[in-house]
């Protein structure tokens, strides 16, 4: 049976960054000819980088894109380039090109309009006849990303009729918790409907809330997985395949669990969203709580210890144990430790409103007023210092409104804003056990939540307890279950109006929050636009 050598080159790409991402591709082009291979495959929209999304609107970014490609178009020999690009039009296309020139252009002909993606609003649908190209005497389906979704009647099984051998299908699918199984299945599906072996090259690194995992693979046509490359890692990996249903040499990642898998993407959308945006440091509050704990070791782990600067800002509430949780993290880490009370300014600020508000006993303003304080501070240090402010409010909170605007929410990005309170416990336990020693201190762990913004506080004075608080919000937010369906899953009616209500409510707190990794399959972002002006009540 024919051996192809194929080169997988799973790559971070910049959105916008054209020049960036042709001198990558122009790389991995020139190592793909010295390897022998016989094709390569790049990234969907590789050349613009994914998702582009208003960039495509502009005629010069288009037109740039294109002689950009052309550029890659001319280095090509014998090893045919599958290149993602913006074609004139506009369409999402993949150009299959040989020897120094185009051998023809493959259209997307299935455009997503749902969760994350707008490519409707952008692209046209390719359409017509489809046609297989050879490539090193075997002849060869192209196709683009969710093209690979569409069974039976879609592209890729009507390449299979026409006599394909094997399936090129190249990607910008973006990750959430457990998405490889699903894509696994799809892949595994088309290569049989298809009867050829399917090679599917997915692109990796953070863009804005999108994180992009890889996880690249090689399916035969009896539906075997025959290789599978690394999550969240730039690979250029050649694989010589023989189309009856083997590779060489083997090449199968592991797949990591999914406390694992989660943080990786949580490290990695941080990583790419200080260092593509021209950033090298940031600050993080650290509060002694678990949540600004959790939010540092991403830091630490994304940008190393000598770019993380950890703030601590006690006030009048603060308790000792808190204040010793704090230092000690940081200590842990190895990182930049500070201490500045904001006791001054809060005794400044209260004696300030104190003629417009009168005699009373501290309330909710006085609460905020500490929070915009700290906020104040931290955004001081981004004006001065240049580092960008990490915020470290989770999913559970972002969703019910229990966070200040213009204070905690104050900053560049939201590391954990979908990451639920139980999860962020949960990752606190896996950051300690994968160090082997206690990083995050088991008192941070343990302890009740509270945002000591008044004496005795603690997050359940205000909340259900975490643990009967998120499963309601998973339901109604990610699931987008009615309030009905959520009580019939056995859950305390009064409890639900209650947090449904303040889910509602919150909305145009959440829609001044900073963007943050994208770790579920519906995340407060692009995935979820809710009207902020809304009086539909359940």
């Amino acid at each position: 049976m024919p051996v192809i050598r194929v080169g997988l080159a799973q790559l971070n790409m910049t959105v916008g960054d054209i020049d960036g991402n042709v001198a990558r591709m122009l790389e991995a082009l020139d190592e793909a000819e010295a390897a022998g291979a016989d094709v390569i495959l790049f990234p969907e929209l590789s050349v613009t980088g994914y998702p582009p999304e208003d960039l495509l609107l502009k005629p010069g970014f288009v037109a740039d894109n294109i002689k950009a490609l052309n550029k890659v178009v001319r280095r090509t020999r014998s090893c045919t380039a599958i290149i993602g690009f913006a074609e004139k039009g506009l369409y999402n296309s993949a150009c299959i090109a040989r020897d120094g020139k185009r051998i023809g252009v493959y259209r997307k002909r299935h455009l997503p309009n749902t969760a994350v993606f707008d490519e409707q609003r952008y692209f046209k649908a390719g359409r017509g006849g489809h046609r297989l190209w050879d490539i090193a005497g075997l002849q060869c389906g192209v196709s683009v990303c969710e093209d690979a979704w569409f069974p039976e009647d879609g592209p890729i099984a009507r390449q299979g009729a026409l006599g394909a051998e094997l399936i090129l299908n190249i990607n910008a699918s973006p990750f959430y918790a457990g998405r490889w199984r699903e894509r696994e299945a799809v892949v595994r599906a088309r290569a049989l409907e298809a009867g050829a072996p399917v090679v599917y090259v997915n692109q990796v690194g953070g863009q804005d809330e999108l994180v992009f995992e890889g996880g690249s693979m090689v399916m035969s046509a009896t539906g075997e997985l025959l290789a599978r490359l690394p999550q969240f890692t730039e690979e250029l990996v050649f694989v010589d395949l023989d189309v009856a249903g083997s590779v060489t040499p083997p090449t199968m990642a592991p797949v990591p669990d999914l406390d694992d898998e989660v943080y990786t993407a949580l490290v990695t959308g941080v990583r790419d969203y200080v260092r593509k945006n021209g950033f090298s440091d940031v600050v993080v509050a650290l509060s002694g709580g678990i949540d600004s704990s959790i939010v540092a070791c991403i830091a630490v782990d994304a940008l190393g210890p000598e770019h993380v600067h950890g703030i601590s800002m006690p006030s009048r509430y603060s308790s000792d144990g808190s204040r010793d949780d704090a230092r000690a993290l940081a200590e842990r880490l190895g990182i930049d430790f500070r201490t500045i009370a904001i006791e001054p300014a809060h005794a400044a600020f209260v004696e300030m409103l104190a003629p417009s508000f009168g005699e009373r006993p501290p309330n909710v303003t006085d609460e905020n007023l500490q929070s915009r304080i700290r906020g104040m501070v931290n955004m001081a240090f981004t004006n001065e210092k240049g580092w960008l402010t990490l915020t470290t409010g989770n999913k559970s909170e972002m969703a019910v409104g229990y966070f200040t605007l213009y204070g905690d929410s104050a900053g560049a990005y939201g590391v954990i804003k979908d990451v639920f309170k139980t999860e962020v416990w949960r990752l606190s336990r896996y950051v300690n056990a994968r160090a082997g020693r206690e990083i995050i201190p088991e008192d941070v762990i343990t302890k009740p939540p509270s945002a000591e913004l008044r004496p005795d506080q603690k997050d359940e004075d205000s909340l259900p307890p975490y643990e009967i608080l998120d499963p309601i919000l998973e339901a109604y937010v990610e699931r987008d279950q009615t309030r009905d369906e959520v009580v019939a899953a056995g859950h305390d009616p009064a409890i639900v109006d209650r947090i449904v209500r303040l889910v509602d409510l919150a909305e145009h707190k959440r829609r001044q929050s900073p963007p943050g990794t994208r770790v579920s399959p519906k995340a407060f972002g692009k995935d979820r636009r809710m009207p902020i002006t809304n009086g539909y009540r359940v």
